[in-house]
């Protein structure tokens, strides 16, 4: 297909497209099948392509594309596609980032596991945010940095060359075979990535999951307008937003609902706030405790973004290690914490402890007097000096509405970062930008946190900020009438199946403020063996999704997602949360999430159609 019949094509496509494209922030989780995310989308459109059909009907019934826009979306997957069409290159070596700096950290990253050498080489500006000896003196990146007055003046270099240059015409690209990385910059919308030529197809891989864990693809809204002038030969309409007002709006709202008045940060994501946070602690560290060691404490059967990224952390960065916190599931995290933290002050190391309250998934939460007086307890060092005191890093995504940071809140006297996902309550499920703030007695880490969210470019985007701003402000009701249809929901499993085992807020928890809406299932089972009776709970965990999203398939999805303004949504968290999660750490059990709008009545009478059929 020539280059004229592709821009043609785009332009019917972006006419016809689902309005969920872009106001959603997972297209058509019906039509998901989770080994085929990467590809299938982007095959079943050439498809279309091929046969010239931009009809509404077959756009909006393509499959969903990745996962949560982080990793890319139908928009981001059509920008790349119609790049690599134009410059002849395959689709997935073109990969667009909200970050103006993440592609080049990524092929750092990338070189330094492989002992590869880089070199950098400009035209005009870096990023503002680019900070070469932090890059190279934090996270460990070795490289060589040029600036050149054209893509023809290139320096002869054993390893990898990366060619950055700062542009409005972000999708041009004048390909150099001397060169192996080309990133074109765009002060609004981000950055675009082409991988030059099939010997450097191996990092592709590397560098998407480097996009997944710490960063973002570029946002649907952005990606629209960069698609709208490729396709029509304009410059590129930058939409005009209130980012102080909406800012302004959205940290009021945050300080407000955690109670701190230590200034929040808002990233373009969940990872991407956690990811600042770690790297934040991690220099922290290095330069208030040189020579000691670091120990970021995970338990091994969390959100699998969180573990995985804590690991991706310690591969590049020497003195700092994982320590695995059992938490859940006859786990009790508050001696879980103590054990660890005696462990590590005998080392004399840096304890930074990342835990969600409620736990996930089986919604636990911990006696909070005694994991105030655990991680305050004073602790001594070989030698009888004072340990260093912990960092409580907290996952507070199930109930952001929890105040645990104020003056007078339990966790006062702790070291204590509190994130959240805005994925899920905080814009109720209409972007994934999310959020960090801390109480008094940490807020001098987050001075630290601020540089590593800005050297990696990821703040909110205006739109996400935007959004925020008109969600926060009802989000404590939202979660409020969430849960009470999940009490009612979970009283009914109860009374139609006792037999099975519900992990949930008690009555006691919930008065004090502990009102999730999720909770997790696990089903009865039967057979002769261990091996036979859990084979037969995992079926039964599908059967059970499978029935629920087909009998009601405008509400019931099968997704990890929770907090969104409609809809009940499922999941089995071994398969989806906790992917990079080790096998005898993952939880085969069902997972369920309600919102404060759905049909609870139908949901009832489907789920004892799966009583009666066991």
């Amino acid at each position: 297909m020539g280059n004229t019949n592709i821009h043609y094509y785009i332009k019917d496509v972006l006419k016809n497209m689902p309005a969920g494209w872009l106001q959603t922030t997972t297209h058509r989780l019906d039509i998901y099948t989770e080994e085929l995310a990467k590809t299938q989308f982007l095959s079943q459109f050439e498809t279309l392509c091929n046969s010239n059909n931009a009809s509404v009907a077959a756009l909006d019934n393509l499959p969903t594309a990745y996962d949560y826009i982080r990793l890319g979306h139908p928009l981001s997957c059509i920008l790349e596609w119609g790049i690599g069409k134009l410059q002849q290159q395959p689709a997935d070596h073109v990969i667009c980032f909200s970050s103006k700096t993440i592609p080049v950290l990524a092929i750092l990253r990338t070189n330094l596991i492989a002992h590869k050498n880089t070199q950098i080489l400009y035209t005009g500006d870096l990023p503002d945010s680019f900070e070469e000896e932090i890059l190279k003196n934090i996270y460990g990146y070795q490289f060589e940095l040029h600036k050149v007055t054209s893509i023809a003046d290139i320096p002869t270099f054993e390893g990898s060359t990366v060619f950055m240059t700062a542009q409005e015409e972000i999708c041009e690209f004048d390909l150099n075979p001397n060169i192996d990385f080309f990133i074109n910059t765009h002060a609004q919308f981000g950055s675009i990535l082409l991988i030059n030529g099939i010997a450097n197809e191996t990092y592709i891989s590397a560098i998407q999951h480097v996009r997944r864990r710490e960063s973002i693809a570029m946002t649907p809204a952005n990606t629209l307008a960069v698609l709208q002038h490729l396709v029509k030969d304009t410059s590129i309409e930058q939409e005009k937003k209130n980012l102080e007002t909406s800012k302004t709006s959205v940290l009021n709202s945050i300080a407000k609902i955690t109670g701190s008045d230590v200034t929040a940060l808002v990233a373009s994501s969940g990872l991407s706030i956690q990811y600042a946070i770690l790297m934040g602690l991690v220099h922290h560290a290095l330069v208030q405790y040189p020579g000691k060691a670091i120990k970021i404490i995970v338990p091994p059967n969390c959100y699998g973004g969180t573990n995985d990224q804590a690991r991706r952390v310690v591969a590049c960065i020497d003195g700092v290690d994982v320590v695995d916190l059992p938490v859940d599931g006859g786990n009790d995290m508050v001696q879980s914490i103590d054990i660890v933290l005696a462990k590590i002050a005998k080392e004399d190391a840096v304890p930074y402890i990342i835990a969600e309250i409620p736990t996930n998934p089986r919604v636990e939460v911990p006696d909070l007097n005694l994991l105030k007086e655990v991680l305050g307890k004073e602790r001594k060092t070989p030698t009888g000096e004072i340990a260093i005191d912990p960092v409580f890093i907290l996952d507070q995504t199930f109930c952001p509405n929890v105040h645990f940071l104020g003056d007078t809140e339990i966790l006062a006297t702790v070291r204590t970062i509190s994130f959240a996902s805005g994925s899920k309550f905080p814009s109720g499920g209409r972007c994934i930008a999310g959020y960090c703030t801390a109480n008094k007695k940490a807020a001098g880490l987050m001075e630290k946190i601020a540089l590593h969210l800005s050297i990696c470019d990821n703040e909110a985007t205006p739109l996400q900020y935007e959004i925020l701003a008109a969600q926060l402000p009802s989000m404590n009701q939202r979660i409020q009438d969430a849960y009470k249809n999940t009490r009612s929901f979970v009283n009914y499993i109860q009374e139609v199946l006792p037999s099975a085992k519900i992990n949930f807020v008690s009555e006691a928890l919930a008065s004090q403020g502990f009102t999730p809406s999720v909770f997790s299932l696990d089903l009865p089972t039967k057979g002769n063996t261990p091996a036979e009776k859990e084979q037969y709970k995992r079926a039964l965990n599908l059967t059970l999704i499978n029935l629920m999203i087909t009998e009601i398939p405008t509400e019931s999805k099968y997704c990890v997602s929770y907090g969104q303004l409609k809809g009940c949504y499922w999941t089995i968290p071994a398969t989806s949360t906790q992917g990079t999660t080790k096998e005898d750490d993952k939880d085969y059990i069902a997972r369920v999430a309600l919102s404060p709008d759905m049909d609870l009545e139908l949901h009832k009478k489907v789920f004892l159609q799966f009583v009666k059929g066991i």
